[in-house]
């Protein structure tokens, strides 16, 4: 039970974390020698582009572990913790990190 919690805490601060960087956006100001692409692109725009598309992907994979970890919590009756459910919890932590920094990048 207490592996849910940290998985839920995680999830939740990522959650947060993706609500607060929606609230308070980045005010970036166009400089003159910004870095465009061959196509005219900002560098930046495209880099931000790919970074959200990551996030997405990897919020998604972090709700699959964690209702996989609820899953496999809630069908053991031992209060004993298997190992591919801590491995689930350490791969969780890692997902919310990794989506928690990129969105502390920019």
């Amino acid at each position: 039970m207490t592996t849910l919690r940290i998985a839920a805490a995680l999830f939740l601060a990522a959650g947060i974390t993706s609500n607060y960087a929606q609230d308070f956006p980045h005010q970036h100001r166009p400089m003159s020698n910004e870095a465009r692409l061959p196509g005219g692109k900002s560098q930046l725009e495209a880099l931000l582009k790919e970074d959200h598309k990551r996030s997405i992907q990897d919020a998604a994979q972090l709700i699959e572990l964690a209702e996989s970890l609820k899953k496999e919590l809630e069908k053991d009756d031992r209060h004993v913790l298997s190992l591919t459910s801590l491995r689930k919890t350490e791969e969780i932590e890692k997902l919310a990190k990794r989506i928690h920094g990129r969105l502390k990048r920019f």
